[in-house]
C-alpha cells in the first residue's frame, strides 16, 4: 500500500494540486496531513482520498474543518491533535510535531512503526530504533524548493520517497 504524507499546505491550492497529481501518479490512496491546513476550503482538492489528519498550530477553524473533513467521505478523519492508525499492519503516529522531542519520544517508544510530524517546515527522513521517522517537508511561501516536497511510504518495504511539489 502507497501512503502519501503531506504537511503545512498553508492554504497554498497551486502546492496541493500538484501534491495531489503526485500521489495519483504514485497510487496512493491514503493520506496522512500532518496539520497547518488553515482553513476549510482546501480540503475538497483532496476529493478521492481517504484523509487522516491532525491540528496543526496554525488550524483555528475548527467547526470548518470538522464539516470538510465529513464531506470527504471515504472514512477520511480529523484525528485532533495526535492520531493513532494502523494502515496495511502498519502502526502509525501523527502529530504536527511543534516539540522535536515529543516526535523522538513517540518514535523510540516501541509502538509505532511510523511516526508522521510537520511544523518545522523542513523534509526529514531517519529511523529510531527502527520505527521510521518522516516530516514530508511544507508549503508556506517562504520554504526553500528542496523542502517543497511530499513523502510516499510504502507499507510492504517501509521505503520513503519524496517528490517535488516546487512551483518554481
Amino acid at each position: 500500500m502507497q501512503v502519501g504524507v503531506i504537511s503545512d499546505t498553508h492554504d497554498n491550492v497551486v502546492a496541493i494540486e500538484r501534491a495531489v497529481a503526485v500521489f495519483e501518479r504514485e497510487g496512493v490512496d491514503t493520506l496522512i496531513h500532518c496539520g497547518d491546513f488553515i482553513a476549510p476550503p482546501v480540503l475538497p482538492f483532496f476529493e478521492g482520498f481517504e484523509v487522516h489528519g491532525v491540528l496543526g498550530n496554525n488550524d483555528g477553524e475548527l467547526d470548518g474543518l470538522e464539516a470538510g473533513f465529513r464531506a470527504l467521505g471515504n472514512s477520511s478523519e480529523l484525528h485532533g491533535r495526535l492520531a493513532e492508525l494502523t494502515l496495511d499492519g502498519v502502526r502509525i503516529a501523527v502529530l504536527h510535531g511543534e516539540s522535536t522531542d515529543r516526535v523522538e519520544e513517540l518514535a523510540s517508544s516501541g509502538e509505532y512503526d511510523l511516526v508522521c510530524y510537520g511544523h518545522h517546515h523542513e523534509r526529514d527522513h531517519h529511523d529510531v530504533d527502527g520505527c521510521v521517522v518522516v516530516n514530508p517537508g511544507a508549503h508556506f511561501p517562504t520554504v526553500p524548493a528542496e523542502h517543497n516536497t511530499v513523502a510516499v511510504f510504502d507499507t510492504e518495504s517501509r521505503e520513503v520517497t519524496f517528490h517535488d511539489v516546487d512551483e518554481g
